[in-house]
């Protein structure tokens, strides 16, 4: 009976006011904006707009309000130990539960940064369990963002942890799923879609470029044919003519491209998700000045590939690349990143929106603050596109309707009987 009257029941009505919105194709802001939110999804949004009877006011005061971030380079599995080796410790050390649990802490403190969805680039030898954490997520079983997975990831043999065994040792875990020729390749690709995966991630150099040319080729075949994307992590700017030349649908990483390179990205309309955020993450924790100094480096030729590839119209979009507890929930690090290398404040902001929606493939969904899309937003209380950092500093959150995070609104109107996040 209470299910037959609960399906009966009018849909719950959210009207979300603050002082302004930021429309990320314009690129202004509206003033005075009212969201209506029905269900999960927005049904209308604009200035001053009426607010329906019955419907639960969440006012956001002077706050601005965006849609919800999305960050395109996420390793959610991954919780790395910050020392020499801590990669191939982890691996050896931590069981698949233990694993998936972190995968869950992770979740929660990326939604909670503001990132309602994220495209979570290989799960660094953790099996399927970014498959169940995104089928958790959507249960309502655990707290995160909308997570679109790799699973496994893809590498040449050798060329991808773990590194530095002795010969002798055999059947240790591996990073990702490790192919030698076309037919393996293959195979590893049909049995990554075959468990879920939606999309694949492909290692195409490790310092030099490693798998060929046709193993690319045979990959992102068989994930075109599943109408799925990959993402390939490639850095040289030889990997990145091989891997546009086979097909890829984005660029992860790219920090060696030169001109021709990033041309080629360009004229394909792949992505570029340049990850220059992580330099600085590191640079901050590192007490070594010789490791200071070669990571500084990193990132000046890192960030002069980004102002080239924003320069020559090459479609970035943004992700963060966290491995480790401290850099987990820091993926706006990223964003003030990218403006340090040369992106506009509107341009960084779409990177993280609409930009990065359409590389994830939901841009029918998220990324922007219009009817039918999810009602999935953040705040800060600042100016965002004068002082991007702002974003670093999320004071409320909603994923599908439901709010998250809330450091904003007075308790009085806030709904104590709301259901739990999904």
């Amino acid at each position: 009976m209470a299910q037959t009257a609960e399906a009966g029941a009018p849909p719950r009505i959210l009207a979300v006011r603050a002082a302004r919105m930021l429309d990320v194709k314009s690129g202004k802001y509206v003033a005075s904006p009212v969201i209506l939110i029905e269900g999960e999804r927005i049904v209308k949004a604009g200035s001053g707009l009426a607010v329906p009877e019955g419907a639960e006011v969440v006012d956001l005061g002077t706050a601005t309000v965006l849609p919800g971030l999305i960050d395109c380079h996420t390793h959610l599995m991954a919780r790395w130990a910050e020392t020499p080796g801590g990669y191939e410790q982890g691996l050896l050390t931590k069981s698949q539960a233990t694993r998936a649990l972190e995968g869950a802490a992770n979740a929660r403190a990326t939604l909670r940064a503001g990132f309602t969805t994220v495209r979570d680039v290989e799960n660094e030898g953790s099996g399927y369990a970014d498959v169940a954490l995104r089928d958790a997520i959507r249960q309502g079983l655990v707290e995160g963002p909308r997570m679109r997975v790799s699973t496994r990831g893809i590498a040449a043999v050798g060329a991808y942890h773990p590194f530095g065994v002795a010969p002798e040792v055999k059947d240790l875990p591996t990073g990702a799923q490790f192919v030698s020729g076309v037919e393996e390749a293959r195979r590893a690709a049909r049995e990554q879609l075959g468990q879920g995966a939606d999309l694949l991630k492909v290692y195409a150099d490790w310092a030099t470029p490693t798998l060929t040319p046709d193993e690319l080729r045979v990959i992102i075949e068989e994930a075109h044919k599943a109408r799925r994307k990959v993402a390939v992590h490639a850095n040289t700017s030889e990997a990145i003519r091989n891997a546009i030349a086979a097909g890829a649908d984005s660029i992860e990483h790219g920090h060696e491209a030169d001109r021709a390179a990033l041309e080629a990205i360009q004229k394909k309309g792949a992505f570029l998700v340049p990850t220059v955020g992580i330099f600085e993450a590191m640079i901050e924790r590192e007490s070594n000045e010789a490791s200071r100094r070669r990571l500084e480096e990193r990132l000046k030729g890192a960030r002069k590939m980004v102002a080239l590839a924003h320069q020559l119209g090459v479609k970035i979009a943004a992700g963060f690349d966290a491995s480790t507890a401290w850099q987990q929930g820091r993926n706006a690090m990223e964003l003030v990143a990218l403006q340090r290398a040369g992106l506009p404040p509107v341009e960084v902001i779409r990177a993280a929106t609409s930009r990065a929606a359409e590389l994830v493939g939901l841009q029918e969904h998220v990324g922007t603050l219009e009817p039918g899309r999810y009602g999935d937003l953040v705040a800060v209380s600042g100016d965002p596109r004068a002082d991007i950092t702002e974003l670093q500093r999320v004071r409320f959150v909603m994923k599908g309707g439901v709010v998250v995070r809330d450091e904003l609104t007075p308790a009085a109107v806030k709904d104590s009987t709301a259901p739990a996040a999904k």
